[in-house]
């Protein structure tokens, strides 16, 4: 797992040697085993290498066709490819440089040009420069598990792993988009193509970029989700094949050349794949947990020792406390310049970090369970028959709190266009949820959460449920096996009953919360004051508005405390340019 960036310029000249090393510079935390710059004609990238396969040989970039003096193209990519060694296979006359997974892809781009991605079976964001053609070629895995940003500029074409590496580069100007930063207070994350940063886009999950002079000149699209009706399949029959593609795509998440672990909360998601990997793996599993003592909220470490000890796994539980709020949160805010405000950042960050204390570089994670096998409980309530179903639509964070300055519902237009996406003939009510789901909440708030706490560390994250093998076989499963006496991820936890029974996978989800409200509630007043007095939260709120809200209690009200808390220190961090140091109070009051 890496970092990448790169320039194509729009005038024909070489970009600036030292502009690509700050862009290398801003993205070493993403690689801190090596680096990388490939400078030829009027195109620049750079690589920050986490060394996972091929240890010794496996720098990038990586160049291939023509000659070693004059190769045809040249490769960064920041992701693993899963199925590299079976792709080998079908290339037996092509001459490998190294031992890299990475570098497949660029054979199977001067084999088939600029479709070479549907071959992959993996997660990544992959820039090749055809220097023959003088094309820029992107590429971002369907489920957008590994991100890529862009900007066109009046220099040119500009490319990141990170957002906050284009910025903080000199290449473009941090600037708010009001209609983005308002879906942030809202959902507490962004949908679509546009960030919250003016000028700066996304690469859409699956789309593949080619770039001319500095200019998109065409753009595809490969779809995660497989289409065709819904098989009718009997459990037992789904209960088989589920192992199988379990089996099979925990074994490819598996391949690596350095130690590996997993997050682990005692769930269903979690469990499953713990049950997988001890039955894959000869040595104790290491098995990450986090909990909270001393608070109302369940702490999920007591299960989850039992299910570990239940298969000899290795299980390290990490206390999250308030302490850990407080000094940790200015940090993870500067980490996660793509904000998402899920209260899940919090232990995700600090699970990454122990992670990396215990010699793990590559972590397996749960994400893409609840969307793909039907977990949710939104998924239940619109598949309820009329008048009792409900909308997927969300209502905002602020929602009647008559805090927020603007209240109008431009925020909405995201879900509009996901909404329109999800529609197809052959898919059903919960499959267009699903479909919704996967197309902005998986990969702008979940996939930016893991990849941006994990990589601030150097580890990497993978998620063996986020591949083709598994998407067709959960996606095209009859609703009942995936929603079941008023229980989501049904087949999930029919195997588990089998599998792992410890588990008790039968009992109703808990849900995964941090007690953040409760922790808020203990300093509300002063945090009140500081976050009022901020900037960034003077522009978006009505005078006196965020001391009373700071003033109230209620489930509501303690989420819209959070997001304002999360927005001040982003807005501080990437906006102002102020510094991480210190903890929240240092932060609010400098």
């Amino acid at each position: 797992m890496c970092g990448i960036g790169g320039i194509m310029t729009i005038d024909g000249t070489p970009p600036e040697s030292g502009v690509l090393d700050r862009l290398s510079g801003l993205l070493s935390h993403r690689g801190p085993d090596g680096k990388g710059k490939h400078l030829s004609g009027d195109v620049g990238m750079v690589q920050t290498r986490l060394a996972i396969i091929d240890l010794e040989t496996g720098d990038q970039p990586i160049y291939g066709g023509g000659s070693r003096r004059s190769p045809k193209a040249a490769l960064v990519a920041n992701g693993e490819i899963y199925n590299y060694i079976e792709l080998k296979c079908g290339l037996e006359k092509t001459s490998f440089s190294t031992g890299s997974d990475c570098e497949l892809p660029l054979h199977l781009y001067l084999s088939h040009g600029h479709g070479f991605a549907k071959y992959l079976r993996g997660m990544y964001a992959i820039a090749i420069h055809d220097i023959k053609a003088k094309q820029l070629i992107l590429s971002r895995d369907p489920f957008g598990i590994k991100p890529l940003y862009y900007c066109e500029t009046s220099a040119g074409f500009v490319f990141a792993s990170e957002a906050q590496a284009i910025i903080r580069a000199g290449l473009v100007t941090a600037k708010l988009n009001p209609t983005q930063r308002d879906e942030l207070m809202q959902l507490q994350f962004t949908t679509g193509e546009q960030t919250v940063f003016q000028g700066i886009f996304r690469m859409r999950p699956g789309e593949t970029l080619v770039v001319q002079g500095g200019k998109i000149v065409s753009r595809s699209y490969q779809k995660a989700l497989p289409d065709g009706k819904r098989k009718n399949i009997d459990e037992s029959e789904a209960l088989n094949n589920l192992d199988v593609v379990l089996m099979d795509s925990i074994a490819a998440h598996q391949r690596s050349d350095v130690p590996y672990g997993m997050f682990f909360s005692g769930g269903i998601d979690s469990s499953v794949l713990l049950g997988m990997m001890s039955r894959l793996n000869e040595h104790p599993v290491k098995a990450l947990t986090a909990g909270f003592s001393g608070t109302i909220t369940h702490d999920e470490r007591l299960h989850a020792r039992s299910v570990a000890d239940a298969v000899g796994a290795v299980h390290i539980g990490v206390e999250f406390s308030e302490e850990d709020f407080y000094s940790m949160l200015p940090k993870i805010a500067a980490a996660v310049d793509d904000p998402t405000a899920d209260y899940a950042i919090l232990p995700t960050f600090k699970l990454a970090a122990c992670a990396r204390a215990e010699g793990l570089k590559v972590v397996l994670s749960g994400e893409g369970g609840d969307e793909l096998f039907g977990g949710y409980g939104r998924y239940r309530h619109a598949m309820r028959p009329w008048p009792f179903s409900k909308s997927m639509r969300r209502k905002g964070i602020f929602h009647g709190l008559d805090v927020l300055r603007e209240n109008s519902t431009n925020w909405r237009a995201g879900f509009a266009i996901s909404e329109k996406a999800a529609l197809a003939p052959e898919r059903n009510t919960l499959q267009v949820a699903q479909a919704i789901d996967c197309t902005d909440w998986l990969s702008a708030d979940l996939l930016t959460k893991l990849d941006r706490c994990l990589m601030a560390h150097g580890v990497e994250g993978r998620v063996p449920f986020l591949d083709p093998v598994v998407a067709r076989a959960a996606y095209l499963l009859p609703d009942r096996l995936k929603i079941k006496h008023g229980k989501g991820k049904w087949l999930l936890r029919t195997w588990l009953k089998s599998n792992l029974p410890v588990a008790n996978s039968l009992e109703a989800k808990r849900g995964f919360t941090v007690p953040v409200g409760e922790w808020i509630a203990g300093r509300s007043e002063i945090l009140g004051q500081l976050i009022a007095a901020q900037p960034g939260i003077r522009e978006i709120c009505r005078p006196g508005k965020v001391e009373a809200l700071f003033s109230s209690i209620g489930k509501r009200q303690g989420k819209a405390q959070w997001s304002l808390l999360f927005y001040a220190l982003w807005h501080q961090a990437h906006i102002v340019g102020q510094s991480s140091q210190g903890d929240v109070f240092d932060a609010l009051s400098s």
